[in-house]
């Protein structure tokens, strides 16, 4: 019988989520996505070095700003994983632009000319940006012009509902961090099937297919394989490396969850606007505080990613 994980990619796209490129190629998958903490931790292998090391030298021969820095070797990143998977890969805009829409669609636009200057089509890239409502604006306005975006750190139907209102290509829910902060506040013991994660993704998917919203839903932030089995056939799931390779070694009949012509009962249709979204926001206190940290990690990731380029730039002065 073929492994679970080989069965999972007849029912779903497989998405590596990591910026280590072998255990990409390793897997095989379709997409890639990355995020701060992800290019932090890959850029500290030794693998990886010499994709630092270039946007160090370019940094100090052109006598660049260490964002600029930065957002070079996200873009070397990128750029070597277009030539690993077959499909699209995610650059993160800053977390610290995450209520600035503005600025995010800046360094969006930004990004899409930077792999266009590699010669690589903005419809390889998908741009990640987090839902907060200015974010949700600053890809409402993105997708106008044609650039898909990842709307990450989804931790709510409210928030599913404006991302599709939005025209966002994809949405990224997390599935692990509900879980965490559900154990935290006493919840639990949790099974697959009443993992609070798990249920998020399966409300916001049945809501997606019941009202024919073609945003793709791809569930992330996994703690488990067994929350990987419970969303077989989630339009794409964004795995670890480690719950990749354990998939592979897994065997056994593994059954499809979520099928896009069978998604139960619609539930009731929400009309979302600003007002609506921070209500349902401020009423979802896991929601809210899982959004606001993941903002903060990722700042603070990002922040010792500049630190580290300021510092080597200052060394090669």
């Amino acid at each position: 019988m073929p492994s679970k994980l080989d069965q999972l990619r007849t029912m779903s796209t497989v998405v590596a989520d990591t910026g280590d490129m072998e255990s990409i190629r390793a897997f095989k998958p379709t997409d890639a996505t990355t995020n701060p903490s992800l290019i932090l931790k890959a850029s500290q292998l030794p693998a990886y070095a010499r994709l630092v090391e270039e946007a160090i030298v370019w940094g100090r021969r052109q006598n660049a700003m260490v964002g600029d820095v930065t957002d070079r070797i996200a873009i070397n990143f990128g750029s070597e994983l277009t030539k690993i998977v077959p499909g699209r890969v995610s650059t993160e805009v800053d977390a610290d632009l995450s209520f600035d829409t503005d600025a995010s669609v800046a360094k969006a636009k930004k990004f899409i000319a930077l792999y266009k200057e590699r010669g690589i089509s903005h419809d390889r890239i998908l741009i990640k940006v987090a839902s907060t409502w200015e974010g949700i604006q600053a890809v409402k306005r993105l997708q106008a012009e044609g650039i898909d975006c990842n709307m990450t750190l989804i931790f709510s139907i409210a928030q599913a509902i404006a991302a599709a209102d939005a025209g966002a290509f994809l949405i990224s829910p997390f599935v692990g961090r509900i879980l965490d902060w559900h154990k935290k506040a006493g919840g639990g013991p949790y099974t697959p099937e009443t993992d609070p994660g798990v249920k998020s993704v399966r409300e916001i998917y049945t809501y997606y297919k019941a009202y024919g919203i073609k945003t793709v839903v791809m569930g992330a932030s996994f703690r488990s394989t067994g929350e990987v089995e419970a969303l077989a056939g989630c339009d794409r799931l964004t795995i670890s490396p480690e719950l990749l390779e354990a998939l592979s070694k897994e065997e056994g009949e593994l059954k499809r969850q979520l099928d896009p012509n069978h998604v139960g009962p619609a539930p009731a249709k929400i009309a979302m606007d600003e007002k609506h979204f921070r209500w349902m926001m401020n009423e979802d206190q896991m929601a809210t505080e899982k959004l606001s940290d993941g903002i903060r990690l990722f700042a603070h990731d990002l922040a010792a990613l500049r630190t580290m380029v300021e510092q080597r730039l200052t060394a090669a002065a």
